[in-house]
């Protein structure tokens, strides 16, 4: 997920939304640790008359991303003016490089957004870099703030072989859920309407290259976006749980099942018909949503992250949905929750840091983070917009957690699989390799990781 900065007239009431959140401080007191895993000293979460800088790394860095982390920043430096925060932003890919290397370092930041993966934050717990939250969880009342199943996304054991059990590392802002955007006037020219299914979906493809449109976009370069394009068209071959074992590498499913090889298939046949852009292992990410707000591609399977991006290149033009195995059936799709942020071990102002996350994640919070265009965690269906692309993708968020299933992403499965998937999926797309030898390279593998972890 990588930048790009706007203005937009939330500006004309960030002051007001300042005083607001300044006027809702973090809890006060101090908290005696209970006898929880990883449970450290006395923490305070009055910090009051604390005056300190809290160095944060984050990877908010898209428009709507990124206004709504500098209106919370300022809003957190109101409330407690002896406090001064250090922002670092970085696109997600150059965090994901730059990270790794600053938390071995003496001036490791205090706060970090890591990617709830293995090969992230559970490397980082591995190796005891990530400071346990679950003191500051009690206290803050986090446990009530979130529910079990996103709060599984940054849990592991202390050990780190155990993903979603065990020590709270981190707390996101954001839902996620990936889906199709689309241009609404595309559509309607080619006299179609939203595809239901993924069958209709697939015609509507076929119309629009037939009616000499490029039927949809693709930025491949940095070779994880693939992943989000086959992942919700795994979902409509494969058993959801099945998924999720593969996604969180735990036992009891095999990339070689004939539904994933079928999904493989799919997305190989999507590039023969040439559905794609021209090169899309050639093309940046950005580029290829750019190209659509252009004017250039009817679809875009792309995460909600990119809504407010869209919205404000293409307005009312933008849509979005995820289609369905069958018509009228439960969806099933990618998602989860943004990169969660987490305190470093060798934080000096770890007290600090907890306020910081508390902030940043409040009631108050979310209101912010649904102003400017995002995904609020929770209170999703209470903030929901009444319309436009934000709407739609409320809509899709909630229907697939309350009636469908949000499958996570298959990166998260094992250190490698990142690498694994990205390049499996590129040699797929550029006729490199079959759907089979994709199977197998991801079993491969899935499976030793599985077998040694066990």
């Amino acid at each position: 997920m990588t930048q790009k900065a706007t203005a937009r007239w939330w500006g004309l009431i960030s002051v007001a939304a300042v005083v607001s959140l300044a006027a809702c401080a973090p809890g006060s007191g101090t908290a005696e640790p209970d006898e929880t895993e990883g449970g450290g000293g006395e923490i305070s979460t009055d910090i009051g008359d604390v005056e300190a800088t809290l160095t944060v790394w984050d990877q908010e860095v898209r428009g709507g991303q990124n206004e709504q982390i500098e209106r919370l920043n300022e809003a957190f430096m109101e409330e407690h003016p002896g406090v001064t925060i250090d922002r670092v932003s970085q696109s997600f890919d150059d965090l994901a490089t730059t990270l790794r290397l600053a938390l071995t370092d003496d001036e490791a930041p205090d706060v970090v957004q890591a990617n709830n993966g293995r090969n992230t934050m559970g490397a980082f717990v591995e190796a005891g870099q990530l400071l346990p939250l679950n003191e500051y969880a009690d206290a803050y009342g986090w446990y009530d703030r979130y529910p079990e199943s996103v709060l599984q996304y940054s849990t592991y054991s202390e050990d780190g072989t155990v993903f979603g059990e065990g020590n709270v590392y981190g707390l996101p802002q954001v839902g996620e859920v990936v889906g199709v955007f689309y241009s609404k006037s595309k559509l309607e020219s080619l006299g179609l309407e939203v595809p239901a299914t993924w069958e209709e979906f697939d015609a509507a493809l076929a119309a629009a290259k037939g009616a000499g449109e490029i039927p949809m976009q693709l930025g491949n370069i940095e070779a994880w976006p693939a992943g989000h394009v086959f992942g919700p068209l795994q979902g409509a071959y494969a058993d959801p749980a099945d998924i999720t074992n593969l996604g969180l590498g735990n036992e009891g499913a095999s990339w070689t099942a004939p539904e994933n090889e079928e999904a493989a298939a799919k997305l190989q046949e999507w590039v023969n018909a040439g559905y794609f852009n021209e090169g899309p292992n050639g093309t940046d990410y950005d580029a290829a949503w750019q190209a659509l707000a252009a004017g250039n591609g009817v679809f875009l399977i792309g995460g909600s992250w990119l809504a407010a991006d869209l919205e404000d290149a293409m307005g009312e033009d933008v849509g979005f949905f995820v289609p369905a195995a069958e018509d009228g059936g439960p969806l099933a799709t990618t998602g989860g929750t943004g990169l969660p942020f987490a305190v470093t071990q060798d934080s000096d102002v770890p007290d600090v840091a907890a306020a910081y996350i508390d902030f940043i994640t409040s009631d108050d919070a979310m209101e912010i983070i649904a102003e400017t265009g995002n995904l609020p965690v929770n209170r999703t269906a209470e903030l929901a917009p009444e319309s436009g692309v934000q709407a739609e993708v409320y809509g899709v968020f909630g229907e697939v957690t309350s009636s469908g299933s949000l499958l996570p992403y298959l990166d998260y499965a094992t250190p490698t699989m990142g690498d694994t998937l990205g390049q499996s999926l590129q040699g797929l797309i550029a006729g490199q390799s079959t759907p089979a030898e994709l199977t197998q390279a991801l079993e491969a593998d899935y499976g030793q990781f599985v077998g040694s972890a066990g």
